[in-house]
């Protein structure tokens, strides 16, 4: 599929006290059927507060992806550092609304996050983790040069076990290429 964004119309801003709709509009069967399925009242506000604590640390950043000529909220995108076969990594994860998706908005978001992170500057080393059966996200990465580096059982959320795929971006050799 053709992509028809056009990454001038795309934004990512800091998530805000303002965001918590976004976070609720996210927690559907549909949105989190690779993600364990949709959390409690008490998880999202739980979420909500630690989107909100995340960038004073530098180890965080939760940012809404913005998207159109009027910037309309279409979605969230972040990083986190993540401990990962004895190292210290970014990874990232994304949600893009029902309605947005197949438009390359969670695609040209990525590469705005991965520009972002080549100017912050810290770890090598820049992992997704999407789940074996999501084949759009799968895709994104694949399309930006991450590199599969295997399958993996993960229990997210707690108590629920799934299969991922590790891809790997090498941010140093990106910020060669640039």
């Amino acid at each position: 599929m053709a992509e028809k964004t056009r990454s001038h119309l795309l934004r990512l801003e800091l998530y805000s006290e303002e965001d918590l709709p976004l976070l609720k509009r996210a927690n559907t069967p549909e949105m989190t059927e690779h993600l364990g399925g949709p959390e409690s009242e008490e998880q999202i506000m739980q979420r909500h507060h630690r989107y909100l604590e995340t960038p004073g640390t530098g180890q965080a950043q939760m940012l809404k992806v913005l998207w159109g000529e009027n910037s309309e909220p279409v979605g969230m995108i972040g990083y986190w550092e993540k401990n990962w076969q004895g190292d210290t990594v970014w990874e990232t994860g994304w949600q893009i609304f029902p309605e947005y998706q197949g438009q390359g908005i969670a695609k040209a978001a990525t590469a705005k996050l991965i520009e972002n992170l080549l100017l912050k500057g810290g770890h090598q080393f820049l992992h997704a983790f999407p789940s074996v059966e999501n084949t759009p996200s799968n895709s994104i990465c694949r399309s930006l040069g991450f590199t599969l580096m295997g399958e993996y059982g993960f229990e997210y959320p707690p108590g629920h076990m799934m299969r991922c795929n590790d891809w790997r971006l090498d941010l140093f050799a990106t910020k060669d290429l640039l």
